[in-house]
């Protein structure tokens, strides 16, 4: 029996609730519970048990009361688990002094989030993203916890002095590390700058698909762009920025994005530490925001992705369509009422796993890029197949009709690309002046 038990990776997981969150405290709690035993399972952990501790008020020392810390010691001596995961923000001292009281491995929810990326980070700038966070979190923690080694010696005889303490040196260490990580990061963001403008001259417009962990951005990704992304019904599977090419109905081509899911109470360090990434979403034309719509906290996760929106700066006049993704997973009734409203007021209801409403979220997208666009009428010879395919490859040929030797297209040509027609064709194009070619 003691071999099968030491053969299993095993944790405990106890959210912390403040009582004074109010009166949706305990939906809200048992809600933040699955997510901590989500974001526990995804470090391959078995989940042996899950609790909920209410707190009055905190306690400096160990942030929980002495009888929940009691409490936790006792199912630790009898579960004997690898880690306790609590679902708060502990103090280095609060750490250590649970450490000892459960006599196992303490992460708070930061360190767990921190281990889910470093895991699964796979680009150069990915992990040295997650490294940079986790150095930044580490140097947090040398304060209290490094004071119970000696000072080293240092120098020789009178002119070395005491030399330096073991955490002033972790801390030089870590902080000569950081600043080397983030040379390399800046040289990444300079690399990504530079791909940002060669696709400015191509132009295509970008859409960033975000929305909330686990949400489905990943399925949909690879459902529009049959790209292999990983997804999984995990927290975080993705973690690197991917963009495709995608190709709309009406043959406006576009760059789609797979971003890094966001969460409830994301650590600083990493709100950080991932803007890089985030600038994608930042330089889109349209943010499309993948919610999943069976998820019982769904309105909350939308406000949690919503106010990081706001914190990165995503200006307020930016397009943000919502797709409501996993509507196989509703039940019949409330899947037809979504999908009967589904493209009112910029928001789709969807599947990317069966490919329900797909098509109406494409048009949509299509809508989104090109609303700025301006409608124009070209006049060809029906011989000169060069400016035919000119006009086919810079604008949305909306209507197109051959008379006499002539073609006569209906344009749809974005703003970036008016002079380029405009000096181009000279007297063969009309432009409808103030207004927009409407999808």
């Amino acid at each position: 029996m003691a071999n099968a038990k030491s053969s299993r990776r095993t944790a405990l997981v106890l959210h912390v609730e403040p009582k004074s969150r109010g009166a949706r405290a305990l939906r809200d709690a048992e809600a933040r519970l699955a997510e901590a035993v989500g974001l526990t399972a995804a470090i391959h952990l078995d989940v042996a048990w899950a609790g909920i501790a209410p707190l009055a008020r905190a306690v400096p020392a160990t942030l929980l009361g002495s009888g929940k810390v009691a409490e936790i010691a006792a199912i630790a001596k009898e579960l004997e688990p690898e880690i306790v995961m609590v679902n708060a923000a502990l103090t280095p001292v609060q750490q250590r002094n649970l450490e000892k009281a459960w006599g196992t491995k303490v992460l708070d929810r930061t360190a767990l989030i921190l281990e889910i990326f470093g895991e699964r980070a796979r680009t150069r700038e990915g992990a040295l993203q997650v490294e940079l966070a986790h150095l930044n979190y580490q140097r947090s923690r040398l304060v209290r916890s490094w004071t119970h080694l000696e000072r080293q010696r240092g120098g020789f005889g009178f002119l070395g002095g005491p030399g330096e303490s073991q955490i002033e040196s972790d801390r030089r260490l870590i902080s000569e590390r950081i600043v080397r990580i983030k040379k390399e990061l800046e040289q990444v963001k300079r690399t990504r700058g530079l791909g940002r403008q060669a696709r400015k001259k191509v132009p295509y417009p970008v859409i960033a698909l975000v929305g909330y962990t686990n949400a489905g951005k990943s399925t949909l990704f690879n459902r529009l762009t049959d790209a292999k992304v990983l997804a999984k019904d995990l927290l975080f599977a993705t973690l690197d920025p991917t963009m495709r090419g995608l190709k709309l109905p009406g043959g406006t081509r576009v760059i789609l994005s797979d971003t890094v899911g966001f969460i409830a109470d994301l650590p600083t360090e990493l709100v950080a530490a991932f803007r890089a990434t985030l600038e994608e979403v930042l330089e889109a034309d349209v943010i499309a925001h993948v919610r999943d719509a069976a998820h019982e906290e769904s309105a909350a996760q939308k406000a949690d992705v919503l106010a990081i929106l706001a914190e990165l700066g995503v200006p307020e006049d930016r397009p943000i369509l919502e797709v409501l993704n996993k509507t196989d997973l509703l039940e019949p009734g409330a899947r037809r009422g979504l999908e009967a409203q589904s493209g009112k007021g910029g928001v789709y209801a969807v599947s990317a796993l069966t490919g329900a409403g797909i098509p109406a979220l494409l048009a949509g997208f299509e809508a989104a890029v090109t609303r700025e666009n301006i409608a124009a009428t070209l006049k060809l010879d029906a011989e000169d197949g060069q400016a035919l395919a000119f006009a086919y490859r810079h604008a949305q040929v909306l209507d197109r009709r051959d008379r006499a030797g002539k073609i006569n297209l209906s344009l749809r040509i974005s703003p970036q690309d008016r002079a380029r027609f405009e000096n181009r064709f000279a007297q063969k194009i009309v432009f409808q002046e103030g207004i927009a070619a409407q999808f």
